[in-house]
């Protein structure tokens, strides 16, 4: 029991100032100020249990999936700095414009005309890349495959601190997400605005940073490897 506890602190202690929630949160109040309120909790409560889905999946299957698509770290990395960039680039300058929005209301039925449709944050960006982002999963399929090089088999003491720190993961981000909306009724429509802009030039360094890094990662690893090279 004392193992089960030491893990599950442990891994509290490293997952959640990589998960961050807070970005997730600056990104709700970037581009779900105009939800409502049942709406922006019913999407927040998906983006939640898809936080715990990635992180669960990560651990147990990332490192297959990765090995038979032969993406590395530092690609990860890089995929995941692209992705926050272009987010955060949306978010700096908003590129709908009212000709887009006719086009594609012609193009819904009667009935869904009649229906109000609001944009998915759920997956995409609030749970990835915004809590589970490329530095979580990074972390996530280490940790795992660090286990499974000293235990050879992992015992059931890690399998269920990894099942909680995940479960917990997703709770703060549920936290975190739902005190959101005080946030928002405080800062108003305006406020709203200019925090999204906020966040998306921050979110665009963020991006570039995280590429930066996956290249220094690459370029690291191939003089390395020619090094090692060298020496054989």
């Amino acid at each position: 029991m004392s193992e089960y506890f030491h893990h599950v602190l442990v891994g509290l202690l490293a997952v959640l100032p990589v998960a961050n929630p807070l970005t997730s949160v600056s990104l709700l109040l970037g581009l779900g100020g105009g939800l409502p309120p049942a709406e922006r909790n019913r999407q927040i409560l998906k983006a939640s249990l898809y936080v715990a889905l990635i992180m669960l999946i990560s651990f147990y299957g990332g490192s297959l999936v990765m090995q038979v698509f032969g993406i590395s770290i530092p690609g990860l990395r890089i995929a995941g700095g692209l992705i926050v960039a272009y987010i955060g680039f949306t978010m700096l300058f908003p590129a709908s414009t009212p000709d887009e929005t006719e086009v594609q209301h012609d193009l819904l039925s009667d009935e869904e005309k009649i229906t109000p449709h609001f944009r998915d944050l759920s997956f995409v960006p609030l749970a990835l890349p915004g809590t589970a982002g490329p530095g979580t999963i990074a972390l996530v399929v280490s940790s795992a495959s660090t286990l499974q090089s000293t235990y050879g088999s992992i015992p059931l003491p890690i399998h269920l601190a990894a099942i909680t720190v995940t479960l917990l993961t997703a709770l703060v981000f549920w936290i975190a997400l739902r005190s959101s909306g005080r946030i928002m009724r405080f800062l108003g429509g305006s406020g709203i605005d200019a925090i999204s802009r906020v966040v998306g030039f921050l979110l665009v360094a963020m991006g570039v940073q995280f590429v930066i890094n996956g290249g220094f990662e690459l370029v690291a690893g191939h003089a390395a490897l020619q090094a090692a090279g060298v020496r054989q």
